[in-house]
């Protein structure tokens, strides 16, 4: 009896052991096939478009010997991608690690692995390039880019008076809000682009590169009260106005002591802008012209930007010399440089000094 009790007793844990064996390989498998699931999702996944509703483009270039990792980064710091070591990854399984090839490539965040990494084992795209002059209008800008056989005139003209990119673009939405609205945020540079790149394609090049470079530039400088605006229109005048570029900041520094005293900016460069072309000499008439861009007229900052400053007038603007001065004027050297002065008496004796010298000199 206690032999036959002693076997069941044997069974039954036998019969227990091969249960738990069951239940414990049942477990692994659904282990198994939790991972395997969550892999195949995570690689369904893998290779998707950064944002599939982006319109923006941008310039890519891929220089010879640039490892997959290389090119991985370059993608990524462009905000073409996400991530630098998932479409290493992706490359690697999809057979692509080292097919790549050197070139100037024009690509979108809206763009899967896949479509990048058909573009990039293609080789170089045919590209072309431009430059946008510091100091430009969004007219000479236009004008600029016919002329060198990039874009139409009228297009480029129509897309910087609209606000068709204010939601792409935030900081956008703070610009003046009149047929000049892209004044200013055109970023001067020299671009390239690959050939086809619509109207569109190259006024978001320009804004883009506008946030990479000047944001930045904002976000640490930026002080109380201080709109992006104000120091972009604050840095166009400071671009027509510094004939040498050391002395940037000392324009701003009149600039901003001239609004902090509540004095009119009497700025030649903003009558220019109104009047559209360069005159060596305003008249008097000139400076009587009704336009709110007319700073011997109105007090304060004109109502938008009156050209496209580049990004050392942009740096002046948000780090003005600290000075007294509230005048300047050419100098009587005719070399670009100017004469400061916090009295309006010395202010006069430069000015007198500088005519005398252009009119011998013409």
């Amino acid at each position: 009896m206690n032999r036959e009790t002693d076997a069941e007793s044997k069974g039954n844990q036998g019969k227990k052991r091969q249960g738990k064996a069951i239940v414990i390989i049942l477990v692994i498998l659904a282990l198994a096939f939790a991972v395997c699931c969550g892999a195949g999702l995570y690689f369904s996944k893998l290779g998707a478009p950064l944002d599939a509703a982006a319109n923006t483009a941008v310039t890519v270039t891929i220089e010879p010997g640039t490892t997959t990792a290389g090119i991985g980064q370059a993608l990524q710091e462009n905000g073409v991608i996400e991530n630098m070591e998932q479409f290493r990854l992706w490359s690697k399984i999809k057979g692509f690690d080292s097919q790549y090839k050197a070139g100037i490539y024009t690509l979108s965040p809206s763009m899967s692995f896949g479509e990048i990494a058909e573009i990039l084992v293609g080789g170089k795209v045919d590209t072309f390039q431009f430059t946008i002059p510091e100091g430009y209008t969004i007219w000479q800008t236009a004008d600029s880019l016919a002329e060198q056989g990039v874009a139409d005139r009228d297009r480029i003209l129509e897309l910087a008076e609209s606000h068709e990119f204010d939601e792409e673009f935030p900081f956008l939405q703070a610009a003046q809000n009149n047929e000049n609205h892209l004044e200013g945020y055109l970023l001067p540079n020299t671009y390239t682009l690959s050939v086809g790149s619509t109207e569109e394609d190259i006024i978001r090049v320009l804004l883009g590169q506008f946030e990479k470079d000047v944001l930045p530039l904002y976000e640490s400088a930026a002080k109380e009260g201080t709109s992006l605006n104000d120091f972009i229109i604050a840095a166009s005048i400071i671009e027509r106005e510094a004939m040498v570029s050391e002395e940037r900041p000392l324009v701003a520094s009149v600039i901003y002591n001239r609004l902090n005293m509540e004095m009119p900016l009497q700025m030649c460069s903003t009558v220019q802008y109104i009047l559209g072309e360069p005159k060596a000499v305003l008249t008097y008439a000139d400076t009587e012209i009704d336009s709110p861009y007319n700073t011997y007229q109105n007090p304060g900052l004109p109502p938008g930007p009156i050209c496209s400053p580049g990004t050392a007038s942009i740096e002046a603007a948000m780090n003005p010399a600290d000075t007294e001065y509230l005048y300047f004027v050419l100098s009587e050297k005719l070399d670009g440089t100017s004469n400061f002065s916090s009295d309006y008496n010395q202010f006069l004796r430069d000015k007198d000094a500088y005519y005398k010298a252009y009119e011998a000199a013409n």
